[in-house]
């Protein structure tokens, strides 16, 4: 691992030990290093530098809305190739959470995230997307994946 140091204002420095305490980290480095690793991926995002990626989904939405759940599983089959599996929580006699898990090419992930979010009658969706390098290879000969996290 690589030292660096860096200076920075004083009143900065206390908001940093205020977030550090509020977050649960044990000290200022590992804070430090979620903090950039999230503004590289926020740039490879933003250049379009990350080509593949892991990504979940969640929204909220009204299950008797007219035909909303018919049209959110078709989706998902539309999309099966990217759609790795879904997980459904009924919240009260209405309303559900779901959770979906994509792993694809980042366009095509992020595309499909944003399709499912404009669903009218979805609300408070968001979206999580991890930037990953793809390898694969041979192991005992079946083929093997591996996803590794960019930062």
């Amino acid at each position: 691992m690589r030292r660096i140091t860096i200076s920075i204002e004083e009143n900065l420095a206390q908001q940093f030990d205020d977030l550090i305490v509020r977050r649960g980290y044990q000290n200022r480095s590992e804070a430090f290093r979620d903090l950039l690793r999230g503004r590289i991926e926020n740039e490879r995002k933003s250049t379009h530098a990350a080509h593949y990626c892991v990504a979940s989904v969640n929204y909220i939405y009204d299950h008797q809305e007219r035909e909303l759940a018919s049209r959110l599983i078709s989706l998902q089959h539309d999309h099966h190739d990217i759609c790795v599996s879904a997980m459904h929580v009924p919240l009260d006699h209405h309303d559900c959470l779901e959770t979906l898990f994509l792993r694809g090419a980042f366009k095509q992930v992020s595309d499909f995230a944003d399709l499912v979010i404009a669903q009218n009658g979805v609300r408070h969706g968001n979206i999580h997307i991890v930037p990953v390098e793809l390898n694969s290879d041979l192991h005992d000969t079946h083929p093997h994946v591996h996803l590794f996290p960019k930062t």
